[in-house]
């Protein structure tokens, strides 16, 4: 099994690549949406690991929010419970795929919680910052003290593109997505 994983900025178009590839996708912000939904052992451990505020079950995306910009070390208390879940959320996806040619990860912090395998292929998704801008402006959640907070953590632009195998210019037209996409496609099949 090949593990095509996308990199990029935030916004930059990672989960609309990586859905367009027809092949499996583990999409990791899909997975925390189902945690917060339905995971009652993480609400408990997560009430217990900030206990001074009142969450409800299940989890609002927007209380989280609020919670990251009242004390910004609530990140890596939230983080501390909800990756090795998510990790292992993806040992079940790779096991269950691993008769797959290949599989997609679409994890935000691929690089930085340093998932990466020696023989996994990396796509930077590379777009254009205004246009990130406006189309993170629609998201419904959208935070700009979030997004500040996010970016933080992540590691430099040009430090995601050295460490890819592939450099993909996303103006977020169907007809270029496609073309990015079948080149994807011709060059990881030769």
């Amino acid at each position: 099994m090949i593990r095509l994983a996308f990199v990029g900025d935030l916004g930059s178009g990672k989960s609309f690549f990586a859905k367009k590839l027809n092949y499996p996708v583990f999409n990791a912000d899909l997975e925390v949406s189902k945690i917060y939904k339905k995971d009652r052992k993480f609400f408990n451990k997560l009430q217990k690991a900030i206990p001074n505020l009142d969450f409800t079950f299940p989890l609002n995306k927007k209380d989280l929010i609020n919670c990251i910009i009242l004390n910004n070390k609530n990140l890596s208390k939230i983080t501390k419970i909800i990756h090795p879940i998510i990790n292992k959320k993806l040992k079940v996806f790779l096991e269950k795929n691993k008769k797959k040619k290949y599989v997609v990860l679409d994890i935000p912090l691929y690089l930085e919680n340093k998932l990466n395998k020696k023989n996994d292929i990396i796509i930077f998704i590379q777009s254009n910052r205004n246009e990130i801008k406006k189309r993170l402006l629609k998201r419904k959640e959208f935070n700009e003290k979030i997004f500040k907070i996010f970016k933080k953590i992540q590691l430099p632009l040009y430090i995601k593109r050295k460490k890819s195998n592939f450099i993909i210019k996303n103006d977020f037209s169907d007809k270029k997505t496609k073309k990015n996409v079948k080149y994807i496609l011709d060059q990881i099949q030769k």
